[in-house]
């Protein structure tokens, strides 16, 4: 009688820790996103979208928070992400990836929309792993291409200006790249930087006097502020290249741009590999987007009498 008590009591016992199985099995990531704008937007999206794929729709809960372009911001969020031991962090542009690593040496960080993880970990002879529990997706076009496109759309440019915001340590790093190459083609370039939204408008339209161009790394504090950005430039026909594709939509010509929506899914495919297959981020190389895409604003093209070359498709 006593073993068939058991026998009978055993499944009731074990169904608690059956639901707790269960329950563990659902896993919480945090989503740490800079700002708000088209291209960190897609990236958050494709992330998600990835995910959910991967690991099962019932099976992963998202908290995606904004931190509204203050690094400060970025910090309480991904300290909050800790204490809730979340199983992963993703975070959304380098402020986000630099506040997360800030938080924590074991929760896994995976980072979309940085565009140089060396510079923006501080990182010293970095080789493309960084060794310790952040990986993730590198946003990086092909610069000196980029940088090319130039004298493709403004073939007398002979004066550039370099527009970034300050606080981005990543937008300075393309900057000196481009500035390198542009250079080495004999033509003056002019840095603009701003350290917040609120110093742009005032800023550039000092800055741009006596420029033929402008050229725009993927800086999100810029994206964010296109409208201000065509305001000043568009009415003093000063033709504006790109480092993407949401930038060039809201005030440039042209752009060699990656996908982010694409970007994101890389992310998130790297996320279910630690997740549901249990690889070591501290082996996982930073991936990127090798296939950019050459597209052209075709209303503001039209606006600067700029001739488009063969190649380019226009902006939906």
């Amino acid at each position: 009688m006593k073993k068939g008590k058991l026998l009978t009591l055993l499944p009731l016992m074990l169904l608690p820790f059956a639901m707790t199985g269960c329950n563990s099995a659902k896993k919480t990531i945090g989503i740490c996103q800079f700002v708000e704008h088209p291209a960190l937007d897609k990236a958050s999206e494709g992330f998600m979208d990835a995910v959910k794929k991967g690991l099962g729709e019932n099976n992963v809960t998202f908290d995606l928070q904004v931190a509204q372009e203050d690094p400060g911001t970025c910090l309480t969020i991904c300290n909050t992400f800790v204490s809730k031991n979340v199983d992963l962090i993703m975070a959304n542009a380098t402020p986000a990836v630099q506040a997360a690593a800030n938080s924590t040496e074991i929760i896994p960080i995976l980072g979309t929309s940085v565009t140089e993880y060396g510079v923006a970990l501080d990182i010293k002879d970095f080789n493309g792993t960084i060794g310790y529990n952040v990986s993730g997706t590198s946003d990086l076009a092909p610069l000196n291409e980029q940088a090319a496109m130039i004298k493709t759309f403004v073939p007398n440019a002979q004066n550039v200006g370099l527009l970034y915001c300050s606080a981005e340590a990543n937008s300075l790093y393309q900057v000196k790249v481009v500035e390198e190459f542009l250079k080495g083609q004999g033509i003056a370039t002019k840095r603009i930087s701003f350290s917040e939204s609120n110093e742009l408008q005032a800023t550039l339209t000092a800055g741009i006097v006596g420029l033929d161009a402008l050229y725009i790394p993927t800086d999100n504090v810029c994206a964010k502020n296109t409208t201000i950005i065509d305001s000043v430039c568009r009415p003093a026909k000063l033709p504006v290249i790109c480092g993407e594709e949401s930038l060039c939509k809201g005030c440039g010509i042209a752009t060699l741009s990656i996908d982010y929506y694409a970007l994101g899914v890389k992310t998130g495919e790297m996320a279910v590999e630690i997740l549901k297959d249990g690889k070591d981020i501290t082996k996982m190389p930073i991936a990127y987007d090798e296939h950019p895409s050459k597209k052209f604003n075709k209303e503001i093209c039209e606006d600067l009498n700029i001739t488009v070359p063969e190649g380019f498709a226009p902006i939906a």
